[in-house]
């Protein structure tokens, strides 16, 4: 299994549009990107090559790095910066299967994989595949499993992927506060790489109008007001889960520059083989 991490990102990316910030600006120096979120995970046996999440950078992503277009896809919820890219299936592909969860939203009375199939209706290169949370299936030779976790108001889901052959296993957070429900924790451990959303550093809590929340003994807040898991929440998660590596996505602008590019923040163009 090759996972490499095309966007690593949050919603404007760093570097952002018309920032002049420090965090901007030093990325800029070092010729680093962190565009909106996505992650190609592609099967050496079969040769298969599957996306998670559609980033709005899509074209950008594949004529930066060296993979091949995805044979699927699987979208974890439908935020424009996890969702929009599937635009880009217009003249590139003949088919493209999309995976997304069938449970109905309260907020949006549509699923996710409703969602997709409503918005792209115009385009026929995209056949939507509904599958039931937590329960596996089988896509480019993995089984792939779309775990709930907690992103109000809307809902959202990790995903866990499995190669059965080797045993490699992938586990994301998806966007997600740390009150990550037990059932999905337990579908999420032991992976061989966690990728986990870190949208800010703890001590940014404070600037958000609702603070931090879920604070650990010493006080850190684990979640930046009520969506996003924070630095040391996503950390508190991956120890909690047992990841044998663990690298921080979803990364926002808002870190200051001595700590925007300190590990385990993650950069586009990485990649791991598992």
């Amino acid at each position: 299994m090759q996972v490499t991490l095309l966007g690593t990102g949050d919603t404007t990316g760093t570097p952002t549009p018309d920032c002049d910030c420090d965090t901007c600006r030093e990325a800029r120096e070092r010729g680093v990107e962190r565009s909106r979120f996505s992650v190609h995970v592609r099967n050496d046996r079969t040769g298969e090559a599957l996306l998670i999440d559609a980033s709005p950078d899509f074209r950008h992503q594949f004529l930066t790095h060296e993979v091949g277009l995805p044979d699927e896809a699987v979208v974890t919820h439908v935020h424009f910066d996890h969702l929009d890219g599937l635009g880009n299936a217009y003249r590139l592909f003949d088919d493209l299967p999309v995976h997304a969860a069938d449970e109905v939203d309260p907020l949006t009375d549509e699923s996710v994989a409703g969602t997709i199939r409503s918005k792209y209706d115009y385009l026929d290169r995209v056949t939507v595949h509904d599958h039931a949370p937590l329960e596996p299936f089988e896509t480019c030779g993995f089984e792939v499993t779309l775990v709930p976790v907690v992103h109000p108001p809307m809902v959202c889901y990790g995903v866990v992927v499995s190669d059965p052959e080797t045993g490699a296993k992938l586990s994301l957070t998806g966007d997600t506060n740390y009150d990550v429900p037990a059932e999905s924790r337990a579908v999420l451990s032991d992976a061989d790489l966690l990728l986990a959303e870190a949208l800010v550093p703890a001590h940014l809590a404070e600037h958000h109008p609702l603070g931090g929340d879920h604070h650990d003994d010493e006080g850190v807040p684990r979640t930046f007001g009520t969506k996003h898991m924070t630095r040391e929440g996503a950390l508190a998660l991956a120890d909690e889960l047992d990841a044998a590596e663990t690298r921080l996505v979803h990364v926002s602008h808002f870190y200051p520059a001595e700590e925007a590019f300190e590990e385990p923040l993650a950069l586009d163009g990485e990649q791991f083989r598992l």
